[in-house]
């Protein structure tokens, strides 16, 4: 039985979002496979009636989170009930429900019991998704990322608001401010009209695509943890009301707030802006995180995703990776990947290990040799014993310690969330301040900059760069270094690398090109240095080795002309030999 539970132990109230310590005494409720519990018998009995309205669906189209109780686009289709973020999501459904169900195959529900995580505090944990309650940011998934999640919804949703938000801002800033570049539309129209139009124009960008910001921002100040949404709600929200009074019903305001024709000053082009601009960054972030568990997954793309079986009665059948179990015997033909950690039990070949030393020469394995996952055989058969499989695999760990990786907290990173604890409080005491200082002393009309003055301290101060460049670093040099096969143990080895001046090495391959070259050629007395490297390149043309090809590009790049080989063998571990000429 699942159990939805913040990092501190507590359960969330799905109704009223109150955090309660879960325990026998209180009421709760089970509702397909997960208890919920509430603050009140009250809440318990409203969840009980009608759970759906207190739980998220998803589009089956765009994959956005849809509220069940407020959607107004459903279908039914084999006896079950879809929602839809808008019209448009509908028709597309309902024009080819099967292409969104079975044609093409909607990301799998993480599996019950999945545990979500703050990318910026990893302390953060609960059971299922949310937001997080110190920086409001989504919550994702912890551990690696798995290759059939599809595109992240929160993205996607974010991205259309974003387009939605910039079409209708640009022209609220051509309103607003296009008498300064050349374009006196507010002259044109009239500035009545002007008013009317940026009311209608700013007010979804504001209360539909700034929406996510103005709940991330209630749950701030609900929870008491501060943070830049709660600034970013503060601002837009003040700004949009006091401009839509101000246009609705001038006449409320003093005669100091009031031009000469009776107009109030509006300042939904910077709520507007803000809104865009914000939505800006968090999609930037998004892509970015997104292709940090893109990294990932190419890591584990690099394991087989079948294997070969060998069955007690000799005979041999492919199976899934995931059906492979400790013991069993599995055959490695030539050019394939070892499926599982393992030890050689028959056979004899040469095996390419770079993907896991860096070094370009393959290692030679004959029974009783340990095997690696996802390395790849060379020219021989091999059985081997599989030891490992699954999350205790070489393979699977480093992916695991990558994850971990990008998941840590370096110590700079405590400075930063320290100052950011300090810096909400304080940039809303210094708005109420400025509010203050100009409504006594400010000219007039003394309300209306005051009132200006706080809404503008508000959303300049939004200290986004400050929560976000530490975790965000984190997470793409790790997610970069596993690409490019450098992996990093922490953020705090991350961090005091800064430090290091001498770096030491062993002897493999990790720091050169990876493949060997030519260096020199060093005859026998009375043989010639040309003729003894055409001789042998002309032999390696025939091997596959590593070292075979450095010998063939280095003749290669002398001008030599190479003659065929006639009665090649390789021989494992020996050489190759052969007549030519």
């Amino acid at each position: 039985m699942d159990v939805a539970r913040s990092s501190t132990g507590e359960a969330r109230d799905p109704v009223c979002g109150m955090l309660v310590e879960p325990n026998a005494s209180i009421p709760h409720h089970e509702y397909e496979g997960q208890v919920y519990h509430f603050c009140s018998e009250k809440c318990r009995s409203r969840f009980a009636a009608s759970p759906d309205d207190f739980i998220e669906a998803v589009d089956p189209v765009c994959g956005m989170s849809v509220d069940r109780a407020t959607a107004r686009h459903l279908s039914s289709h084999s006896g079950q009930k879809f929602y839809f973020c808008s019209a448009r999501c509908k028709e597309k459904f309902d024009a080819a429900p099967e292409t969104y169900l079975k044609g093409k195959p909607m990301p799998e529900p993480m599996p019950a019991g999945t545990v979500y995580t703050c990318p910026m505090h990893p302390e953060i944990e609960q059971v299922g998704p949310g937001d997080c309650p110190i920086c409001g940011m989504a919550l994702e998934p912890k551990g690696v990322p798995r290759g059939d999640e599809g595109p992240n919804p929160e993205l996607v949703d974010f991205t259309r608001r974003l387009w939605i938000g910039a079409a209708l801002t640009v022209p609220v800033l051509l309103l607003a401010m296009g008498g300064y570049v050349g374009m006196p539309i507010r002259t044109w129209v009239g500035e009545r009209l002007a008013h009317w139009l940026e009311l209608i124009l700013a007010t979804p960008v504001i209360l539909w695509a700034g929406w996510p910001f103005l709940v991330r921002g209630w749950k701030s100040f609900r929870s008491l943890n501060l943070n830049m949404f709660s600034l970013i709600s503060m601002g837009i929200l003040a700004a949009w009301s006091f401009s839509t009074v101000a246009v609705i019903a001038p006449s409320l305001f003093p005669s100091g707030f009031r031009d000469m024709e009776g107009n109030v000053g509006i300042y939904f082009e910077a709520g507007a802006v803000i809104v865009v601009l914000v939505l800006l960054g968090q999609v930037l972030e998004l892509r970015a995180r997104e292709r940090t568990g893109s990294a990932i997954r190419a890591l584990l793309d690099l394991a087989a995703k079948t294997a070969r079986i060998i069955r007690a009665d000799g005979s041999e059948e492919e199976v899934p990776l995931e059906e492979v179990q400790i013991r069993d015997r599995l055959r490695v033909r030539p050019g394939d990947k070892a499926p599982v950690d393992g030890e050689v039990v028959e056979g004899r070949s040469s095996v390419d290990e770079s993907m896991l030393t860096g070094e370009p020469v393959p290692v030679e394995k004959v029974a009783g040799d340990p095997v690696t996952g996802a390395t790849i055989n060379g020219t021989g058969s091999l059985v081997i014993e599989a030891k490992r499989v699954g999350k205790d695999t070489m393979l699977a760990q480093i992916v695991e310690m990558v994850a971990a990786a990008q998941r840590s907290r370096a110590p700079i990173q405590k400075l930063a969330d320290a100052v950011a604890g300090f810096f909400v409080p304080a940039v809303m005491a210094i708005a109420v301040l400025s509010f203050i200082a100009w409504s006594i002393w400010g000219p007039a009309p003394a309300l209306a900059y005051g009132l200006v003055s706080a809404i503008a301290v508000l959303i300049i101060a939004c200290p986004c760069a400050l929560g976000l460049a530490t975790p965000m670093s984190i997470m793409t040099a790790t997610g970069r270094g596993a690409q490019a096969g450098v992996l990093i143990k922490n953020a705090e080895a991350l961090e005091a690398f800064e430090k290091v001046d001498t770096l030491i090495v062993d002897k493999t391959g990790a720091l050169t090109v990876g493949k060997p070259e030519l260096s020199a050629v060093l005859p026998e007395a009375g043989h010639d240095e040309a003729e003894i490297l055409r001789l042998a390149a002309s032999l390696e043309r025939g091997s596959e080795h590593p070292l075979a090809e450095a010998i063939v590009r280095g003749a290669e790049a002398r001008g030599l002309g190479l003659a065929k080989a006639d009665q090649f063998e390789a021989i494992t571990g020996m050489g190759v030999k052969g007549v030519v000429d």
